[in-house]
């Protein structure tokens, strides 16, 4: 059975205020919460609906029922799990090989979306801006499903990051040069920019190469495309460069 104080708390959690205050945050589903017990990541509790998590210990879970489950679940249609864990201590940069940065992005889905995008291409540090959603969002760790457990994201002040790196940095704009006849590098720094204005303007004065997606067909009149199907376009093409 799960208490009162224990509801409030995770549906706190469903705001940063208090997964900052508490430094905790929620996955749901099975697929998650498995990856996350199965990293470094520390489990505070979880519930079921029914076992299926055998090994965790008896002192760390708690079974309830599916209208308790409905009550605490940040999904419209709850999963059979949900697990509380503990945000850990954000670690060093990671300079080497290709990093991804993002400016300003907002929809949780997107960023989620990306980090599984990076960990399929074996991109093991993001950073983002500070105006960029939580990864800790539930929504974000939901939309990872389980790559969050692979990809390093730091949450930096990324014009001064930049004027400090000693990589290339890429930046994607509705005119650039084309991606298809750029010869992209092994290591450097791709940022992409907020869903509706893109890379921002003081940002954007730091940044020498200038890329972008071209559009084909007659007509060309789509405005742009989605940041997250943005992100998988160019990093397949990073990564083609590389087997060149």
């Amino acid at each position: 059975m799960v208490s009162k104080n224990q509801i409030k708390l995770i549906t706190s959690l469903q705001h940063k205020k208090y997964r900052a205050e508490h430094s905790l945050f929620i996955a749901e589903g099975v697929k998650v919460i498995q990856e996350l017990l199965a990293s470094n990541f520390v489990l505070e509790h979880l519930f079921e609906t029914e076992l299926v998590f055998e090994h965790v210990s008896i002192t760390q879970k708690t079974a309830i029922t599916e209208l308790d489950m409905k009550r605490i679940s940040a999904l419209s249609s709850p999963s059979s799990c949900l697990a509380i864990f503990k945000i850990p201590t954000e670690t060093k940069i990671d300079t080497n090989g290709l990093i991804v940065a993002l400016d300003a992005i907002r929809d949780p889905g997107n960023l989620g979306t990306i980090i599984r995008l990076c960990d399929w291409f074996g991109v093991t540090q993001l950073l983002c801006s500070q105006e960029t959603v939580d990864v800790y969002n539930p929504k974000v760790i939901q939309a990872t499903m389980g790559s969050i457990t692979r990809v390093k994201v730091n949450y930096v002040d990324l014009n001064e990051y930049i004027l400090q790196s000693p990589l290339p940095v890429f930046g994607t704009f509705m005119h650039g040069e084309n991606l298809y006849k750029e010869t992209l590098p092994k290591e450097a720094i791709l940022i992409l920019g907020n869903e509706a204005n893109g890379i921002s303007a003081v940002l954007e004065k730091s940044i020498r190469n200038r890329i972008t997606i071209p559009r084909f067909g007659d007509i060309q009149k789509a405005e742009s495309l989605n940041v997250a199907t943005a992100t998988a376009i160019l990093l397949s093409e990073f990564r083609r460069n590389t087997l060149l």
